[in-house]
């Protein structure tokens, strides 16, 4: 396993999934994640030749743009910084369009790591009486430094997961999609029933090989017929102690 590992939490992130899924990645060229969140699997597989790391959420895109350019800037913002409940609640209440791009990035990454649940919308803060908090300030530039160069030679991307998926299709590119699950909340955008499909119907008809990441309901059996479907167990942990559940979820393959 790559020593690699997402800098942000993110709901549905896949990193307790990565031993499952990347012993399937075929041979490829070109990497791309069309619905990368966090991008676990992106940190923590080894590099491939092109990558591609995309998403609908313009915050999650310009903090990625600005670790990869700006992080020494970045790493300022937290000077003065506390972890407290009053603290995020004047950062959830500032309005974007106040901030530089740099304080931006600022906002989002505290935020998102003191959300309860890694939740991207209607955010509250979290705690845990078990463990320390998610943000470690003396550590903020050695956790991203990483980051910061694996991401030198990365094509960062905001669109539209079909338009990404048109542009970077070759016979040799890998798609990796894990798209919000169906019927959940906290992800901040709407994906209906209907994109599934659409999804599904890209799988069959595009010259590369995709594999997709989905919650195991009827709804997705349904959606992904006729494509190579697997199951896989994970558990999941929200609210710290021993708060654990074992959920079953589906990795599908167009090869």
């Amino acid at each position: 396993m790559h020593k690699n590992y997402p800098f942000i939490p993110w709901i549905g992130g896949k990193r307790r999934l990565a031993k499952t899924i990347l012993p399937l990645f075929p041979k490829h060229t070109c990497y791309v994640e069309p619905f990368c969140g966090a991008a676990a699997l992106f940190f923590m597989r080894d590099p491939a030749e092109v990558e591609v790391i995309n998403d609908i959420n313009g915050e999650l895109v310009n903090m990625y743009r600005v670790v990869k350019y700006h992080l020494d800037e970045f790493v300022k913002q937290f000077r003065w910084a506390l972890v407290s409940r009053e603290m995020f609640g004047w950062l959830n209440v500032t309005p974007c369009e106040t901030l530089t791009d740099i304080q931006r990035t600022a906002r989002f990454y505290y935020l998102q790591k003191m959300s309860f649940g890694s939740r991207v919308s209607s955010r509250t803060f979290g705690i845990a009486t078990t463990s320390g908090p998610k943000l470690n300030l003396l550590r903020l530039e050695e956790d991203l430094s990483q980051a910061h160069i694996r991401l030198s030679r990365t094509f960062i991307e905001h669109l539209a997961w079909q338009e990404c998926v048109s542009k970077y299709d070759r016979d040799h590119a890998l798609f990796y999609c894990d798209p919000p699950y169906y019927g959940t909340e906290g992800y901040g955008v709407e994906f209906g029933l209907d994109q599934y499909h659409q999804l599904a119907e890209l799988a069959k008809s595009i010259e590369g090989n995709m594999i997709i990441s989905v919650n195991d309901i009827p709804e997705m059996h349904e959606a992904f017929d006729g494509l190579t479907i697997n199951t896989a167990e994970v558990f999941y942990a929200v609210g710290g102690g021993n708060k654990r559940a074992k959920r079953s979820e589906l990795i599908i393959r167009n090869v």
